[in-house]
């Protein structure tokens, strides 16, 4: 469409699929027009200075329409749409999500009987996010240009960036049409941008399964294990990728280290089907968990687990035991907002028996046995690194009433944000020390337990890891994180 005032590119008609790989081809065709189209403007508009009028260019949109009710199989959560009527979803990047999107498409195909609509929508492509898959092109900060940018192309707009549909916020419009996906266009573009700002690595090397902790330490136990397996042949990994996209496939390929580490310093075990491992150090603190996983949820991993250190508050536990988080204390507060604490976030009993199993194999005790070095338990997570220093009539007695077995600052958010957003969640926590019973984190103490504990406690979360990415995605994606109403696509 051409007139005075707005030049887009030429709209394609819509379309109807039954076949969920011809309908992601057509996704990506119109995607690629038109970011093309923007790119190109955008360059243009750098050298030649305000064209005299406005680009836009909008993103390709998934639709489908149905009449009844659908029979589908009870023991599925996703795939299908919860009551008749039209539903729909922008969606960015259908390349990098592909195989994604060809099955969610082919399960709503397969149980509504209906063909799948492909068109362009009438959302706008903010430029921004545009122009980030030409590493050739920036977009200069506010004021640097010859003309006011948002003149000529449209920018982020916070009215399509936000959580409203996975907190269940989300207002319907006058059409009265569904949300199809938990996320829009716009808010998956913003992820993805922050991905690669925060992490230092492109979110097409994340892989389905995501271990966050909060210490350095995992890192060079986790590029020791990726280069032993990338030895074996037999191991299915294919590569592993370092901080600031470096990419190894030989066990003996060196890696220069990076000139700045990012905030959070990412890693990934690749499989050449997405389901390896990738390791986020996400630091110390709810804030950062909090950021990590609302950016990683766009990829809709099939599960993250935190790995990390936490204080224990029980005189029956030793340094260097772990703690199974069977429920959550969230004094985070990071995400009252979004998720009230008054919602509970459950267990997971497939994540709970990867671990334990895990725990199990890795530590070579079983059963009753497993007492020894694992209890299960409530994990208190709180906001305040320094929360030993208050007065600990109030915390103590709280944490005792809560039956708490373990604090730290992460896992509680990590849940709550796995809860949130749907994706499969998991704690085990290593103790590193007993603030309540004298036993301190000091220098000494922790280079003697970190030497001893860290190895052992990355390679069970490992092998949890790798017990998830055997099991049917239907089986992992538990009908516990499904609300009343909830999006086709998981």
């Amino acid at each position: 469409m051409n007139d005075k005032s707005v030049v887009t590119p030429n709209a394609a008609h819509p379309e109807a699929y039954r076949d969920p790989k011809a309908a992601v081809d057509q996704l990506v065709k119109l995607y690629e027009q038109a970011t093309t189209f923007l790119c190109e403007k955008f360059t243009e508009a750098m050298q030649s200075g305000h064209p005299g009028h406005r680009y836009r260019a909008f993103y390709p949109e998934i639709r489908i329409t149905t009449t009844s009710f659908a029979k589908i199989d009870s023991r599925l959560s996703f795939g299908h749409v919860s009551s008749p009527g039209m539903h729909a979803a922008t969606i960015t990047r259908p390349d990098l999500f592909r195989k994604y999107l060809e099955q969610q498409i082919a399960l709503l195909i397969e149980n509504h009987d209906v063909a799948v609509g492909i068109s362009v929508s009438d959302t706008p492509i903010p430029v921004h996010f545009a122009v980030a898959n030409d590493a050739g092109i920036s977009v200069p900060q506010d004021g640097a240009a010859e003309f006011t940018l948002r003149d000529v192309f449209d920018v982020p707009d916070l009215s399509t960036t936000n959580d409203d549909i996975v907190n269940g916020t989300y207002e319907l419009p006058e059409d009265g049409t569904e949300p199809l996906a938990p996320f829009t266009a716009q808010r998956v573009d913003y992820s993805l941008a922050r991905l690669a700002h925060y992490t230092a690595t492109e979110p097409e090397h994340f892989q389905n399964h995501v271990l966050f902790t909060n210490y350095q330490f995992y890192v060079s136990e986790f590029e020791a294990y990726a280069r032993m397996q990338l030895a074996d042949p037999k191991s299915g990994y294919t590569s592993f990728v370092s901080t600031g996209n470096v990419v190894i496939t030989s066990p003996d390929d060196v890696i220069e280290p990076v000139m700045k580490m990012p905030q959070m310093p990412t890693y990934h075990l690749k499989k050449a089907d997405g389901s390896g491992i990738t390791l986020v150090n996400i630091g110390v603190g709810p804030s950062n968990a909090k950021t990590a996983t609302d950016h990683v949820a766009v990829l809709r991993p099939h599960a993250w687990l935190m790995v990390g250190h936490c204080a224990g508050l029980r005189n029956s536990q030793s340094l260097g035991d772990f703690v199974l988080a069977h429920a959550y204390l969230r004094e985070d507060k990071v995400l009252d907002d979004d998720l009230p604490v008054w919602v509970p976030v459950p267990a997971l009993a497939e994540i709970q028996i990867a671990l334990e199993k895990a725990v199990a194999e890795v530590t070579k005790l079983e059963g009753y046995d497993l007492k020894r070095i694992m209890r299960t338990g409530t994990v208190a997570s709180v906001d305040n690194r320094n929360w030993e220093l208050r007065d600990q009539d109030g915390p103590v007695q709280r944490l005792s009433q809560s039956r708490a077995v373990a604090l730290d600052m992460e896992s509680a958010t990590i849940a709550a944000n796995g809860f949130r957003f749907r994706v499969p969640y998991g704690t085990l926590l290593c103790v590193s020390d007993k603030p309540l019973h004298g036993e301190l984190k000091l220098p000494g103490m922790a280079s003697d337990f970190y030497t001893t504990q860290v190895a052992r406690h990355l390679m069970i979360g490992i092998r949890a890891m790798e017990t998830l990415s055997k099991m049917p995605l239907e089986r992992i994606h538990s009908r516990k994180l499904r609300s009343f109403h909830e999006t086709a696509f998981l």
